[in-house]
């Protein structure tokens, strides 16, 4: 046979366990909210804009490595005296000075 009283205490401790179950939840979701209304009024990177800014220091940063290796070589060739490629200059990169006389 049964106990009705145990069996009313089991029950018992059953719901309350749910019920603090429940508020666990509950307090976690107000948590929550209260964290990312904090953070939101802060002045925090979010992750994509973190990786966004990564992407950008990795591209300069292979960029300037380029930059290093052509002034390298442009300075390799002028300590040995050799030609110098050099682009050749636009219209609008021409001197102040020399503009194109009209042919006649």
């Amino acid at each position: 046979m049964q106990n009705p009283i145990l069996d009313d205490i089991a029950k018992l401790m059953t719901d309350a366990a749910g019920v603090a179950h429940g508020m666990r939840k509950e307090a976690e979701v107000a948590m929550t909210g209260l964290l990312e209304r904090w953070l939101a009024e802060q002045n925090i990177a979010t992750r994509e804009e973190v990786d966004a800014l990564r992407e950008s220091v990795r591209v300069a940063s292979e960029e300037r490595e380029a930059l290093a290796g052509r002034i390298a070589a442009l300075e390799a060739a002028l300590a040995a005296g050799g030609p110098v490629a050099e682009e050749e200059p636009t219209e609008s990169a021409a001197p102040a000075g020399a503009a194109a006389e009209p042919d006649s």
